[in-house]
């Protein structure tokens, strides 16, 4: 069933239950899953209205909707994609199986799919979750934008929507349970991006904010003008694929062969960003023989000690040397058991003094330095993150050939076991970000951590380098280097870019492109609905995230008491998981958030013979 109710009910007359999720993408769908899973037991046949409030289509959602470009990929493998829990999952409620959507679609499971195909696969797990509920559950699919949720604490909530015209529906749903499951949402440009735009304005430049590459009119960009493009992760893939194949462009060869035959229409590229380099590609092989025995420095026992005290905890300070011995753990554990012909010492012996060490520390460092002769098998998670610091190259075509080369070199390890070890780094950042979630609101975190894990965990794939060389070497793409400034110009009415990688030269265009998503930020949030939730009171971090109760995904308010009819999870809140979609066998965070989120709603609405005691002019 779908439709609108079309009147409030009387205080007197009795009502059906109801939960409203607002936000019907992947992480909406993964609740529905997970109430349908736990209904039998916790709620039985009773009667249950299910309202999903969304403007796009349920189960895609936006981001991955299925009418969109198919020149845009997934940034995961078809066999590591998966909307349904396995045993690896800690849960109360039952685990219920299903395909990934290599098993679902029959794609070669070791291609990344289109992000149309992936939508697909959602529309798919969407319709299973909603045919397996009972006949006592209606579901009311509602194809607009919630704009507000009001109500007491103790009573029915009510959530305005948006009607067809764009106006503001007199009759809002009642709901006796709302669920937030918004996903990524637009943001308000702040202050920076605000005097940027009123620079184009006055001068007739183009300037593309912050935003969601698919959603992006990119016509604006005239075919063999320079654009200076800030931000070198999975926007700008996004961006340098539509603007090239987008426009009529090709490709010839393949791998390092790879060439790029020009359509004439693409405009010529200008990227640059703090690190000055793409995202590291895609693992190309698959980890075998033993993994690392995570956790072992940054684990439960760690995190509750991180707990124990009262006030903040300071992410550089207090986590980050744990965060490092861990990834460090992960990284020597497999070089000493799948390459031992690159150490010096026993493993035993190793990891004796390794743990005895003090993390980030002289101690430790001379401790790697006697059991890995060769420094390039050190993991030094500094020079990751700032891979161009230093370097100077003494003109812009230096640095074009000098990225060429790092971005070869990228590739090649990331395809090569040789180097195993980086996927056991991978495993740990995994298992620290589970970690990380139970710090919670306690975490003072400035968001570089995240920028960080996906720098090094979600990458594009490698094609996606193998082009970029190509459309480097056809001069489609120009690098401007790390630490980019961008300034705004007002005498000569252009933008201009430069990088201390090459001492005195500036790129000038009439087009800035800031390739990167919006932050997801409650001050700065598209979202009516979010930025009223931040008005009337719901507790923010630091870094503008909703702050929810880590144990089941309840709205925390001003005064830090939960909201006991409210919950939110997804990228806007403390409940975050480490990325898009969780790899089968893996444990999945985000199942589990969704399990007991979905079993404290069926429990509240069992314990509570909920009615409406809300006035009519509340």
């Amino acid at each position: 069933m779908s439709g609108h109710p079309t009147a409030v009910p009387s205080d007197a007359a009795p009502t059906i239950p109801s939960i409203v999720i607002v936000g019907a993408g992947p992480r909406g769908t993964g609740v529905l899953e997970r109430l349908a899973a736990n209904l039998p037991e916790l709620y039985g046949d009773r009667p249950l209205d299910l309202h999903l409030v969304d403007p796009h289509p349920p189960g895609p959602g936006r981001i991955w909707r299925t009418g969109q470009s198919p020149l845009l990929w997934m940034n995961s493998r078809a066999e590591d994609v998966t909307m349904f829990t396995d045993e690896t999952v800690v849960l109360d409620g039952p685990v219920r199986p299903g395909p990934t959507l290599a098993e679902w679609s029959g794609i070669e499971g070791r291609t990344f799919p289109t992000r149309p195909e992936q939508g697909a696969y959602l529309r798919w797990v969407y319709e299973r979750a909603r045919s397996s509920l009972p006949a006592s559950v209606t579901v009311h699919e509602h194809r607009t934008t919630a704009l507000r949720v009001g109500g007491p604490r103790e009573g029915r909530q009510r959530v305005w929507l948006r009607d067809a015209a764009g106006g503001r529906r007199p009759a809002p749903l009642l709901a006796d349970l709302v669920v937030l499951t918004v996903g990524h949402v637009d943001a308000e440009p702040d202050a920076e991006q605000r005097a940027l735009a009123g620079f184009a304005a006055r001068h007739g430049l183009v300037h593309l904010p912050p935003d969601f590459t698919a959603d992006t009119d990119l016509t604006a960009l005239p075919a063999g003008e320079p654009v200076i493009v800030r931000g070198f992760g999975l926007a700008f893939v996004d961006l340098m694929a539509l603007l090239t194949e987008g426009r009529g462009g090709r490709y010839e060869g393949e791998g390092g062969a790879l060439v790029y035959v020009p359509s004439g229409r693409e405009p010529v590229l200008h990227v640059g960003s703090r690190r000055g380099v793409p995202y590291h590609a895609k693992l190309g092989y698959v980890l075998d023989g033993e993994r690392p025995p995570l956790p072992r420095f940054f684990g439960p026992e760690q995190t509750d000690a991180l707990l124990a005290p009262t006030g903040p905890v300071d992410f550089r300070r207090d986590v980050w040397p744990l965060v490092d011995k861990e990834l460090g753990w992960a990284h020597y554990h497999r070089l000493f058991t799948a390459h031992p012909e690159r150490t010096a010492l026993p493993w035993s012996d190793f990891e004796k003094a390794y743990a005895k060490a003090p993390p980030r520390g002289a101690e430790l460092a001379a401790v790697v330095a006697a059991a890995v002769p060769d420094p390039a098998d050190r993991l030094d998670l500094d020079a990751l993150d700032h891979p161009l610091d230093g370097l100077r190259f003494g003109s812009a075509e230096a640095l074009q050939q000098g990225l060429r080369d790092y971005i070869h070199d990228d590739l090649t390890r990331r395809h090569d076991p040789a180097h195993s070890a980086d996927a056991a780094v991978f495993d740990a950042l995994l298992s620290v970000y589970g970690q990380l979630l139970r710090l919670g609101t306690r975490l003072g975190s400035d968001g570089w951590w995240h920028g960080f894990f996906s720098y090094l965990a979600s990458g594009p794939p490698g094609p996606r380098l193998h082009q970029l060389l190509a459309l480097s070497r056809a001069g489609v793409v120009r690098f401007l280097g790390p630490r980019v400034t961008v300034e705004a110009d007002e005498e000569r009415g252009l933008f201009r870019a430069a990088s201390p990688a090459v001492p005195g030269e500036w790129t000038e265009a009439r087009a800035l492109v800031e390739a990167r998503l919006p932050d997801p930020t409650l001050e700065h949030t598209g979202s009516p609905l979010l930025r009223a939730l931040h008005e009337g009171g719901a507790r923010a971090t630091a870094a503008g995230l909703l702050v929810v109760d880590p144990v089941d995904g309840r709205i925390l308010e001003h005064d830090g008491r939960p909201h006991p009819r409210r919950f939110a999870l997804g990228p806007h809140t403390t409940a975050r998981a480490g990325g898009a979609f969780t790899r089968p066998r893996t444990g999945g965070i985000a199942f589990r958030q969704n399990d007991v989120t979905a079993r404290a709603a069926l429990t509240f609405l069992r314990d509570r013979a909920c009615r409406s005691t809300v006035p009519l002019s509340a």
